[in-house]
């Protein structure tokens, strides 16, 4: 008994000490990334270890095997709401790039200003608690970063999607605009055109100017006025140990990464739930399969105006197949097929045999979870990221796209596409040819996320893993000073050599004396 005892006492010791002290800062409010940010803090919770959290929303079902503290930033999740409810997300798209980027580094650095001065968050700053790891989304919000510097921890950052312009100069990652598509300008890979490389040069060009000039210089000041005795922040800025990518290669085409980013694409996919017992019994009796109908966490399908409904509910009704739509208010008109509700379990709805199609705005999540599940889609995309989602489906073959403000938007156009998709077999096949690359990997994403973040602070911070590349400026990376001097030389070689052909022209051109002292000139 006592052997017993002193077994668990020394387990329970070895725990502790491998246990780490791990801070997360995420002061968006937006649903789709506190189901990211959330999930990731409750795997870390998982594996044991001891995890603050910074964010809009308690968390629900914390695992018991760690330590877990919610610090919530009142006020602002309400906020969020609000200016959505305001808001119709569907007009959106009607803004320009620049207008979008401006737009939402403004609410960024709003947020992040307003986390400074929470006054949870300046008591925690207070309190003499440490933390051997720091992990921020990367969002327009470069400010956040200085937490690491204060709690002199490794800096590890999240992000959202694969790799992109916003994550990749943070560990000097490349990036060649030939064809490496920036967010904006979808998946290009297999139509390398003279026109798609010179968008995505300008979709670059803009981000650049906009990061430059914008959000960089307004993150430093709110940065400064907080912390007055932080570093520059291209000193945070680029000092990353680890880069965190949603992404994986099934679902985006295959781009360079350096060794401290990783890809733990899918790592909020869970397996699925038994069903609310109306929607098991609406989809076990779909004998002609059925539709999954849902736009997302942000856009509502009760915002979508009269017309375009209407257009939804004529193509679905015509439909033999039992249509599920997440729809958050009474819909009349709603044919007898079509089944609503305010919110929908959407992972374990995709897990269901009878689901043949999923009908989706094209989110990041969305279409990765749909790969998860092998579901082919018909993506309406209508701002944001959701057009190079779905230009990734129509490109690998296991879905379409119909742009929501495409101005071809018919009953007739639907509904080809819909009856496309359900009768041609070769989307689902690549579908699930891309879900079981999906699923093909070593270790669950989750693991690997848990795995790689324990390295980084095992290694404080894995400087062994950092591209020599992050410390050089722009003029240096591309080899400017290099090709400069190279052409200053040249043009120096040339300027001399025309200069010594000029004078030995002119020696030989010049008259001499003769010896009777005429002058005259040689032949």
């Amino acid at each position: 008994m006592k052997v017993l005892l002193l077994i668990c006492c020394c387990l329970v010791l070895l725990t502790d000490a491998e246990s780490a002290r791990i801070l997360g800062i995420f002061p968006m409010a937006g649903t789709s990334h506190n189901i990211l940010t959330s999930k990731l803090m409750r795997g870390l919770v998982a594996a044991g270890h001891d995890v603050t959290m910074i964010s809009c929303y308690p968390m629900k079902d914390v695992p018991k095997n760690g330590k877990y503290t919610d610090i919530v930033l009142d006020g602002f999740a309400e906020r969020h709401f609000e200016m959505v409810f305001k808001m119709n997300l569907f007009e959106f798209q009607n803004q320009g790039i620049l207008q979008v980027m401006y737009h939402m580094s403004y609410l960024t650095i709003r947020d992040t200003n307003d986390t400074f001065h929470h006054p949870k968050v300046r008591q925690l700053l207070a309190s003499n608690q440490q933390f051997d790891a720091v992990i921020v989304e990367q969002f327009w919000n470069d400010a956040l970063k200085v937490f690491a510097h204060i709690y002199s921890c490794p800096l590890i950052v999240l992000s959202s999607m694969g790799p992109n312009p916003w994550v990749n100069p943070t560990v000097g990652n490349p990036q060649p605009v030939s064809y490496v598509p920036h967010l904006l300008s979808g998946d290009f890979s297999r139509d390398l055109s003279i026109w798609n490389r010179a968008t995505n040069m300008v979709a670059y060009l803009l981000e650049y100017l906009v990061t430059q000039f914008i959000t960089l210089p307004a993150n430093e000041k709110i940065m400064h006025q907080a912390f007055p005795n932080s570093p520059p922040l291209y000193d945070i800025y680029t000092n990353v140990s680890l880069v965190l990518l949603n992404s994986h290669t099934s679902l985006y085409p295959a781009l360079p990464t350096v060794p401290n980013m990783v890809e733990i694409g899918g790592f909020f996919v869970d397996p699925p739930k038994k069903l609310p017992d109306d929607i098991q019994t609406f989809l076990d009796s779909a004998t002609d399969g059925a539709i999954y109908f849902s736009m997302g966490s942000n856009l509502k399908s009760k915002d979508i105006p009269p017309e375009r409904r209407q257009i939804l509910l004529n193509v679905l009704g015509k439909l033999k197949m039992k249509v599920l739509w997440k729809f958050e208010e009474d819909l009349p008109g709603r044919p007898a097929n079509v089944m609503i509700r305010s919110w929908l379990p959407q992972q374990d709805i995709l897990a269901h045999p009878n689901i043949k199609l999923f009908i989706t705005h094209g989110g990041l999540l969305s279409t990765t979870e749909t790969v998860y599940h092998g579901v082919p889609i018909l993506a309406l995309p209508v701002f944001g990221d959701q057009s190079s989602n779905a230009d990734r489906a129509v490109y690998n073959g296991y879905g379409l796209k119909l742009h929501y403000n495409d101005p071809n938007f018919s009953e007739e156009l639907l509904e080809k596409l819909i009856l496309e998709l359900l009768n041609n077999p070769k989307y689902r096949k690549n579908v699930q040819e891309k879900s079981k690359i999906f699923h093909d990997r070593s270790q669950k994403p989750m693991d690997t996320a848990v795995y790689w973040i324990e390295y980084v602070i095992r290694h404080k911070g894995a400087p062994h893993l950092r591209v020599a590349g992050v410390r050089l400026p722009w003029y240096k990376y591309f080899m400017l000073d290099v090709l400069g001097i190279a052409f200053f030389g040249l043009f120096a070689a040339v300027f001399a050599l025309k200069s010594l052909l000029g004078r030995l022209c002119r020696r030989k051109g010049r008259p001499v004396a003769s010896k009777k002292g005429k002058k005259v000139k040689k032949q």
